[in-house]
């Protein structure tokens, strides 16, 4: 019978300067099961034979661990070229003795190269989940753009929609979806009709909260509401905590013990003085006259505004997020900080007091002015044309291969760890949430039967091998703690496991599955830990330190740590994907 099957195409590759884009993995899933073009790097035979598509991101597998000849660095020799894969010898031991599947599966491995630039290395999965929108998308976009104009001056046109509050996890009030269940404790902004008169303007007030960290997480400690049109500040509360503090946090809140001795306001005080701004006046039930109609409930504008909503325990209809009104310089889901926001479009300093911490009314005025600031430059202003959209989205307008037009979009699911429908998977007609590998491996499982494409994420070997770190804060002046170092039994034991998860997938992939294992990046943690000097250094030269003092303290950066970097940033963005389609 006739079988799909990918071949490499060496003479393209070879011209290139550069090995395979993670981009070009994301095309050639889109071409096998929506409309992509043809890759130029692979040919398919009879790509419409192929019923579904399922992608593993594997980090931790390199050449090393399979025992593949490193990447060549001859400069006769390309080092962009697929690796052909020896099939593994009965007698062989090693690493690559205990992962037999992929020598047995697979014939070539095929380098790659993820996202970034000199200094950094950009998210694989925000590159692999965002496409360029095609032609007739754009056309369609800008018909619908022009249909629905409003004037550039209306603030209510920023207002985000349920659907955008849900994507962001936003406490939702009960009168407009019923999918948010408030704890004991939870407040609603109470439901109002719409207004008699729809040109009568809702009041605006910008909000920013502080919290300190308590024996149950985080909690309240202070805030701060401005309105919008005044400029004046209404409400500013320090609260104390129902819990004890165990952080003050004052590197972000700019609170301290000393602030919070005398203060006895608590949560409940601020939410019954914040509901009382965003309600309408009680009816006088005693006033034999004609009442004036109350005012329409106000719109709360924030940055990031669910976290401060979910410090106040509140559900608020109306809100404006200065995160998703301005973009990111690399799109979606990626969101901008508000200090970079206030730098960028309004040319001024804000969060630079160093170990001080934040003002929120400092922050809180920015929120302001960035509206106005978009209020005079127009709904276009501070979004970075980039013209990328979500593979879900693309996926869902596609027609299926071998399936007449309007018989419904691609299906697709997104298997990882946390919760990915608030990241990459918010898309997917499905997302499933994991704590495990083997979680992970069930989760693949349940859906590869009713999806046409299925992304999932093996983390425990990457976990094992020390790859995985924790994001340090933005002005952390101590670099993180470098990851402990696995044992070869240990992770010998973790590609025994890797194997049997492996194992187990393709042996549930119906016939004529596409099954794409690809790893990302290489090990990073040469480069994080040059990040974290690098970022010391610079947070140290902003708090006011000199560079002759940090050098005594042994915080220093060259140029020749910088070229260490570069190279550094280099190694971990190779990759490997492999190619198959099951039989």
């Amino acid at each position: 019978m006739t079988q799909p099957r990918f071949l490499y195409s060496n003479h393209e590759i070879a011209k290139r300067n550069h090995a395979i884009g993670v981009e070009e993995v994301r095309d050639l899933v889109l071409h096998l099961i929506a409309d992509g073009p043809n890759p130029n790097w692979l040919r398919v035979e009879n790509p419409q034979l192929v019923q579904r598509v399922v992608v593993l991101m594997v980090p931790g597998l390199s050449n090393d661990l399979l025992a593949l000849p490193p990447i060549p660095t001859s400069a006769t020799t390309n080092p962009n070229l697929p690796i052909s894969i020896p099939l593994p010898s009965p007698s062989a031991s090693g690493t690559a003795a205990a992962i037999p599947f992929i020598a047995t599966t697979f014939s070539h491995a095929c380098p790659t190269r993820a996202p970034g630039d000199q200094n950094r290395m950009h998210s694989v999965l925000s590159h692999f989940f965002s496409c360029p929108v095609s032609g007739e998308e754009k056309k369609r976009r800008a018909n619908q753009k022009s249909k629905s104009e409003v004037p550039k001056n209306d603030p209510t046109q920023y207002m985000l929609t349920l659907e955008q509050m849900l994507e962001n996890d936003y406490p939702i009030p009960s009168y407009m979806a019923d999918v948010f269940q408030k704890p004991s404790g939870w407040l609603e902004t109470p439901e109002q009709p719409p207004p008699a008169n729809p040109n009568v303007q809702r009041t605006i007030y910008a909000i920013d909260c502080e919290m300190c960290l308590t024996e149950d997480g985080k909690e309240l400690t202070r805030v701060c509401m401005i309105d919008f049109t005044t400029g004046n500040v209404i409400f500013d509360q320090l609260v104390k905590p129902d819990k004890p503090i165990v952080d003050y946090l004052t590197r972000f809140s700019g609170i301290t013990e000393q602030h919070l001795a005398p203060i006895t306001t608590t949560l409940a005080d601020v939410q019954a003085r914040v509901l009382n701004l965003l309600s309408p006046p009680a009816a006088n039930p005693f006033s034999s006259s004609s009442s004036t109609p109350a005012p329409p409930t106000p719109i709360l504008i924030g940055h990031s505004l669910e976290s401060d909503l979910k410090a106040l325990k509140i559900c608020h209809p109306f809100c404006i997020d200065t995160a998703l009104m301005y973009h990111h310089p690399r799109g979606r889901p990626l969101k901008p900080g508000l200090a970079w926001l206030t730098k960028k479009w309004l040319g001024r300093e804000i969060q630079a007091r160093g170990e001080g911490g934040h003002d929120p009314e400092e922050d809180a005025r920015a929120c302001l002015d960035l509206l106005k600031k978009k209020l005079v430059e127009g709904p276009g202003f501070g979004e970075y044309k980039t013209d990328q959209e979500s593979v879900f989205e693309r996926m869902g307008r596609a027609n299926k291969r071998g399936v007449a037009p309007g018989a419904g979009g691609v299906r697709s699911a997104v298997v990882d760890y946390g919760n990915p429908v608030q990241m990459h998977g918010s898309k997917a007609t499905t997302a499933v949430g994991c704590r495990s590998d083997e979680e992970v491996v069930e989760g693949v499982l349940g859906a590869v039967g009713a999806h046409d494409f299925v992304f999932a994420r093996l983390m425990g070997l990457a976990d094992q091998l020390g790859w995985i770190t924790q994001r340090q804060p933005q002005d952390a002046t101590v670099p993180a703690p470098p990851p402990t170092v696995a044992t070869p039994e240990q992770v010998q034991t973790s590609l025994l496991a890797l194997n049997s998860h492996l194992t187990k997938i393709h042996a549930a992939l119906p016939p004529r599955t596409a099954f794409v294992v690809f790893t990302g990046h290489s090990d990073p943690r040469r480069m994080t830990a040059l990040t974290g000097r690098k970022q010391q250094f610079d947070n140290s030269l902003r708090a006011g330190k000199k560079p002759e003092d940090l050098a005594g303290e042994g915080i220093k950066w060259s140029a020749a740590d910088g070229r260490e970097l570069e190279e550094a940033v280099e190694l971990t963005r190779r990759g490997l994907v492999f190619l198959g389609i099951k039989a």
